[in-house]
């Protein structure tokens, strides 16, 4: 939703192969839907990331790297504020880790 669709979007009208990471399978598959009737792209993709998770993290970055032979543009637009203090199961704080840890392990691990 928000600014991270709208930029799927302009990339998909584009013509661009454009991965969406979303936490829910849901709302992601019907944003890439929407994407997809709006621009005929049918190169806009769904993969699932919580970048409150390291795990999903690497899981996320190590797919990509299997699947995709390039990347050219990364937009780490995943955010969240006002949620009550958290910990995830890895032993961080989660509005930190969601907001900064996560696309920053994210980035560097896609950089290879």
């Amino acid at each position: 939703t928000g600014i991270g669709k709208c930029v799927a979007m302009d990339l998909a009208r584009r013509n661009a192969r454009t991965i969406l990471a979303c936490r829910s399978l849901e709302r992601g598959q019907a944003a890439v839907e929407e994407i997809q009737a709006a621009t005929g792209n049918p190169a806009v993709l769904l993969r699932l990331l919580d970048t409150s998770s390291l795990a999903s993290v690497r899981a996320f970055a190590h797919a990509v790297l299997r699947e995709e032979s390039r990347l050219d543009v990364l937009v780490n637009n995943a955010g969240v504020t006002g949620l009550p203090f958290a910990i995830t199961s890895e032993g961080l704080e989660q509005t930190f880790t969601t907001n900064y840890l996560g696309p920053f392990l994210l980035t560097n691990l896609l950089l290879g």
